[in-house]
């Protein structure tokens, strides 16, 4: 029988499991989504060589397995399943190699420190037996009920570490936190198991401290790693586990391009987006189509007011998607919420050309005269360098779309 290996679940429309196995190891990998009432029959077939377990399943395939690790069966979880040459099925825990992987790569040491957990699911158990085991000295879980719940969480303002195992702040529900880190004053790590946005609210607010952070991307990584490993009986260089980390997180981040009007921000993105098979997210574009009429128009008609409402949108819907290139409006900035959303899943370049270059054509309404161009550059200047990641300054668009892509590549390099 041809080799079969995939992932199980409820609902796995975002998952970037086939494109890791596929790095690790260059064969398929399957998503195969089931129903509760059709889980029985999905594991009573045994239709496969291996396969990962996620949300809902990683407690309710206990009963159809044949064995199951000694790690596994203490944290009562499975996320891998192999079957063997009798048809057997032998399940283990993956998530507990990935997630101590994880909060090594980010530089957290829970040892002799307060965790807090965030969930109480199968993620939350993994976590709970991870952080005990490498020595942390208390791990609280908060659940939505209980006695160390959301209410209540300001007793634990001493926490050092805090692990999001909740799908709080997942796509789509980007741009929520499940808790505020305000309320911690002594914080050393945030760790949040969600990789799609790669920046959650959660991650952002802990980037605004300096406090240590990472999310899943690592973690679905290195357990795939180990994974791999069980299914075709074959050892993976740990090294491998960063390479291939990072080869997903430059193929699901989008390349943002901020800068004043006329900076060519639209023709860059076009170059980049044909050079790279991207898809371009203009955000002037999605706005026009909306309102049926001219951004120019609209700001005339309406007001700036407006327009930037319009704008928040826009730019909340292109910063959700990944892959993709995005073209912002140049006032995109002047609206502080707009970089959480630019952020979440973006490498920001700043098209950072002088005022006298800027293209006048077109109908911009703010910037109409060398004047009022002026003065809105000499404005926006600090709000475009507190958004980027990288100044760009080519000679014209292919120059700049050019020094972008080698930015964007080695921005992801292994280090």
């Amino acid at each position: 029988m041809m080799e079969k290996y995939g992932l199980v679940g409820e609902k796995l429309g975002h998952s970037f499991s086939p494109q890791i196995h596929k790095a690790l190891g260059g064969y398929d990998y399957a998503l195969w989504e089931v129903s509760p009432e059709d889980l029985p029959a999905f594991f009573s077939a045994r239709e496969f060589t291996a396969l990962n377990v996620t949300i809902p399943y990683k407690q309710a395939v206990l009963p159809w397995l044949d064995s199951v690790s000694p790690a596994a069966r203490r944290i009562g979880c499975v996320n891998t399943v192999v079957k063997d040459g009798a048809g057997r099925l032998h399940g283990y825990n993956t998530d507990y190699y990935g997630f101590i992987q994880m909060a090594r790569r980010a530089g957290v040491d829970p040892r002799g420190k307060k965790c807090l957990v965030l969930g109480s699911g199968g993620a939350s158990r993994t976590v709970r037996a991870c952080l005990a085991d490498m020595g942390a000295a208390q791990v609280v879980v908060i659940s939505r009920s209980g006695p160390d719940n959301y209410e209540t969480i300001g007793k634990h303002a001493d926490a050092a570490v805090i692990v999001n195992a909740t799908p709080v702040g997942m796509y789509p529900g980007n741009g929520l936190s499940p808790v505020d880190l305000d309320v911690f004053p002594r914080l050393e790590g945030v760790l949040d198991l969600i990789y799609n946005p790669a920046r959650t609210a959660l991650l952002l607010r802990a980037g605004e401290r300096n406090i240590r952070r990472l999310n899943g991307l690592y973690m679905l990584a290195a357990q795939a790693k180990q994974a791999s490993e069980l299914f075709r009986g074959v050892r993976i260089d740990d090294g491998e586990i960063a390479r291939v980390a990072g080869l997903i997180a430059a193929q699901t981040a989008n390349i943002v391009l901020i800068g004043m009007p006329g900076s060519g921000k639209s023709t860059v993105g076009r170059l980049l987006a044909e050079a790279l098979g991207r898809p371009l997210i203009d955000t002037d574009s999605l706005i026009e189509e909306k309102t049926g009429c001219a951004c120019g128009e609209y700001l005339r008609r309406r007001g700036e007011d407006a327009f930037r409402a319009l704008e928040t949108r826009a730019v909340r819907q292109a910063g959700m998607q990944t892959g993709c290139v995005v073209a912002t409006g140049g006032g995109a900035v002047t609206r502080r919420e707009n970089f959480d959303a630019l952020r979440q899943n973006g490498v920001i370049f700043h098209l950072d050309r002088p005022t006298d270059t800027l293209s006048r054509a077109g109908d911009r309404p703010l910037s109409a005269t060398p004047e009022t161009l002026s003065r809105l550059a000499r404005e926006r200047a600090p709000m475009y360098e507190a958004l980027r990641d990288y100044a760009v300054a080519g000679r014209d668009a292919q120059d700049a779309a050019a020094r972008i892509m080698a930015l964007f590549k080695a921005h992801w390099e292994v280090k």
